[in-house]
């Protein structure tokens, strides 16, 4: 790769910094693209080991690399998204990776077709981590910060994609009790 090629690379996929998502920090501000991406990546570095027969360094290169086509389309959440939404997300994907040289562009570009083909223990762990983690960023976001479909998303997302996985089904589950005691708390708020 030549140093230009990298650094136009680099601006582009620079605006995942900026680039929000629908999710709320903990600090209050609107999560990036970047930040999700950061703490899934931390996510699949901690609990790979957990996991029998996983390709660790595999499953962290799709987490850094899975929203690069929001660099483009910018992101719209998964209760929004339609398929139109993916086809531009994935067209974006294709035109990005069109600017590195090979072998970078073949390598990732086999990454997301296996992402999307979703076949390998790696590609599906990294789905299922990418949904646990928006889960868990939402339980600690301000619950006024929620819109009312969240509060069943938030018990439902990922549990079919965590269920593969028993240390990610445990996981699950204490998110799960985790979301249902913060609307629980919410609710008792509001009555008093």
């Amino acid at each position: 790769m030549k140093p230009r090629e990298l650094l136009d690379f680099l601006r582009t996929v620079e605006t995942l910094k900026t680039n929000t998502r629908h999710s709320i920090t903990s600090g209050g501000v609107l999560e990036t693209v970047a930040a999700h991406s950061w703490r899934l990546a931390v996510m699949a570095l901690l609990v790979a080991p957990e996991i029998e027969d996983i390709d660790r360094e595999k499953v962290i290169r799709m987490c850094l690399i899975h929203d690069f086509g929001e660099a483009v389309t910018g992101d719209i959440p998964s209760f929004e998204k339609s398929e139109a939404n993916e086809q531009a997300e994935g067209d974006a994907v294709l035109k990005l990776l069109s600017q590195l040289p090979d072998p970078q562009q073949e390598e990732l570009s086999g990454l997301f077709e296996e992402m999307n083909a979703q076949e390998t223990k790696e590609s599906r762990l990294y789905k299922a981590l990418d949904k646990l983690e928006a889960v868990i960023q939402h339980n600690e976001s301000d619950i006024k910060t929620w819109i009312p479909l969240e509060y069943q998303l938030n018990v439902e997302y990922g549990t079919e994609n965590a269920a593969e996985f028993p240390f990610l089904r445990s996981l699950r589950e204490i998110v799960r009790e985790d979301t249902k005691r913060k609307i629980e708390q919410a609710e008792g708020e509001n009555d008093s």
